[in-house]
């Protein structure tokens, strides 16, 4: 993203953060909305409409039978990591119907947060074939609800089939450090592959 961050106290002139756009992604009902709420340092926007009657037979709502809303664009928030980098976060919609504006929001993002529940994870598979299609460099944070089975970041790993290189994390999407601890990681793993020097053969 084209956006600036200036710190007008710093001594010699303005200092220039950079800005960073990241995606919070996932299957209905995963918790994007809740990690977006819970991290975000200004009010989130949200898009979030009363799921009707209208839904029957079109949204999945297996798992989630007691959600009453859904994202029908996205969720908005900033995070300042330090005073160097600040985080634009952008939540998808979770419901099959809304996909159509994953690709619009996917412009200009470095990095994707791929939110898991183990209570249906093969609802994460989209999703990871999402972004593993466009090349886009995400990681996969089990939201660990008081009732999901508790699974092993190796065994999210393989039962996602995921890349060695693909980190996965558990949290609490409703914990603000848990979430930043995500997108801190997110970031690392960033600016790891962007730094990492091809071995040559």
């Amino acid at each position: 993203m084209a956006s600036e961050n200036f710190d007008q106290t710093s001594p010699g002139g303005p200092h220039l953060a950079a800005s960073v756009k990241i995606l919070i992604a996932g299957g209905f009902g995963v918790g994007k909305t809740t990690m977006v709420s819970s991290i975000s340092e200004i009010a989130p926007l949200r898009t979030e409409e009363l799921i009707t009657e209208v839904s029957t037979g079109v949204d999945d709502l297996s798992g989630v039978e007691g959600k009453s809303t859904t994202t029908v664009a996205l969720d908005f928030g900033r995070i300042t990591i330090d005073r160097d980098l600040v985080l634009y976060l952008f939540g998808t919609p979770g419901q099959d119907r809304f996909w159509f504006l994953w690709d619009e929001l996917c412009r200009g993002a470095l990095g994707a947060i791929v939110i898991a529940d183990t209570r249906r994870l093969s609802n994460s598979f989209a999703a990871v074939d999402f972004f593993e299609r466009r090349g886009l460099p995400f990681l996969i944070a089990v939201n660990c609800f008081d009732d999901a089975p508790r699974y092993t970041e190796a065994e999210v790993r393989d039962a996602l089939d995921l890349d060695l290189t693909t980190p996965v994390m558990l949290c609490d999407a409703r914990d603000r450090p848990s979430s930043k601890a995500v997108l801190t990681h997110l970031v690392e793993y960033l600016i790891d592959r962007a730094t990492r020097t091809p071995v040559r053969t």
